[in-house]
């Protein structure tokens, strides 16, 4: 059964465009992990300074193995590139969300 994650990050006006150009370089880095299944940012259009990432995988394992692997070496990294200190995060909270899909509909074929 797949599951969805969605990462509330509450994301001040002044650093959206950071959180989205992080976002942007680091874009296929989710894409091959075995049990990815979907990807989307979200950014607020009105009345609130949240951030969802939504993430939806084959089941919770593969999630926590993208979690353990991949996700964790791109956080820890360096991020400065030449040994400098690592950049201050964009979002000033997080929160994740996790659900099962238990119900779904795409749309009729034409």
């Amino acid at each position: 059964m797949s599951v969805v994650k969605i990462n509330v990050l509450t994301v001040p006006q002044e650093q959206r465009e950071t959180l989205e150009k992080r976002f942007a370089s680091r874009a296929h880095a989710v894409e091959n992990s075995d049990g990815f299944e979907w990807f989307e940012l979200l950014r607020p259009v009105e009345g609130t300074d949240n951030y969802l990432v939504y993430t939806r995988w084959r089941d919770e394992a593969s999630f926590q193995a993208w979690m353990e692997g991949p996700m964790k070496a791109a956080h820890q990294g360096g991020g400065a590139g030449d040994g400098g200190e690592r950049p201050k995060p964009a979002a000033s909270g997080s929160t994740v969300w996790s659900f099962e899909v238990v119900q779904q509909a795409g749309p009729v074929g034409s």
